[in-house]
């Protein structure tokens, strides 16, 4: 805190401090050279089971340990294991990483070796002669529930939404898509700036609108609705912003197009030092030009003015700005 006063630690105390410092040092590279010794050999003892666990847990980006693991369950775990066991093993697997991932959300390591453990989920027990899926569906749903943990605890987590794609299309039993929007607006809902959630989102919406669930072009008016209310909240933040790129596409709606730009122009009349508004209204009436008013030299001097504020308000991108001005003279 600030204006506390610290009383500095005696030459005892940081010795110590030292010598446990050193200690932790020592134990983790002695630890190293053990696992990576038996790696060597091809050892795949429950002995050598453990210390990868214990590994893992100080270092838990250690990927060449990880695959060092799985090779231990493969070739010496799983051939002595009946398939119930094995499912238990992996049971175990995946609880062990949700704990890893507590502390270390973003190593991509430890989501890797989830998705192997549920790709070698063996079959259920056989009814009427034919393997069930109930340990497969079992352990993916709990896969789904825990990602939606880790993603009510950082909704930005880029890590936790691609694993989230991986499990919704691989789930045994597939969920419909229509909840996976509805996922998806309750996380923008929360914070319009998730650019994970607007990513997560297009990439449904493409899903639904192929599959004939969703009619393309009213659902699309309903996300231009949607995506205004983000802009309109928070006109700074990119997010909302490269979504609307995304709905308006190569621009070959000239009506929809227009309307837009009529949108971000009142937007901007609002907030006249909006660096989005600018951006987006040079690069909308572009479109414009290219599409549909090739001669229009009303349009070329209006992105020529917002160019030269632009230049002025974000000297950073100058010779960008600088370049795309230039095109409009040729």
């Amino acid at each position: 805190m600030h204006n506390v006063k610290r009383n500095p630690q005696t030459p005892e105390a940081l010795a110590e401090k030292n010598q446990r410092e050193q200690s932790k040092i020592i134990e983790f590279l002695t630890l190293t050279e053990d696992v990576l010794s038996r790696k060597k050999k091809q050892e795949w003892s429950n002995d050598a089971f453990e210390l990868t666990q214990r590994l893992l847990q100080i270092n838990p980006e250690f990927y060449t340990v990880w695959n060092y693991r799985r090779n231990i369950l493969l070739n010496g775990i799983f051939p002595q294991s009946t398939p119930e066991q094995i499912n238990d093993l992996l049971s175990n697997e995946l609880s062990m990483t949700t704990t890893a991932l507590k502390a270390n959300p973003k190593v991509y390591w430890i989501w890797n070796h989830r998705r192997w453990c549920l790709e070698n989920v063996p079959d259920g027990p056989e009814r009427n002669g034919v393997p069930s899926m109930e340990w497969r569906q079992a352990n993916w749903d709990k896969e789904l529930f825990v990602v939606e943990r880790m993603l009510d605890a950082d909704a930005r987590n880029f890590l936790a939404w691609n694993y989230r794609r991986y499990v919704l299309a691989n789930m045994p039993t597939r969920r419909p898509e229509t909840s996976e929007l509805a996922y998806t607006s309750r996380k923008i809902g929360a914070n319009f700036s998730n650019f994970s959630a607007w990513h997560q989102r297009s990439k449904t919406l493409v899903g639904l609108w192929e599959s004939g669930q969703l009619d393309p072009i009213q659902s699309r008016d309903d996300e231009f609705e949607l995506v205004s209310n983000a802009l309109y909240t928070d006109p700074d933040d990119q997010s909302a912003w490269i979504y609307h790129r995304w709905l308006i596409g190569s621009g070959e709606n000239k009506a929809q197009l227009e309307r837009e730009i009529q949108l971000i122009f009142e937007l901007l009349q609002e907030q006249p030092d909006s660096k989005w508004c600018m951006e987006s209204l040079v690069h909308y009436k572009r479109l414009l030009l290219q599409n549909h008013s090739p001669d229009s030299q009303t349009l070329k001097q209006e992105c020529v003015e917002l160019l030269s504020r632009l230049m002025d308000l974000d000297p950073v991108r100058y010779f960008r700005y600088q370049d795309l001005r230039r095109d409009l003279d040729q």
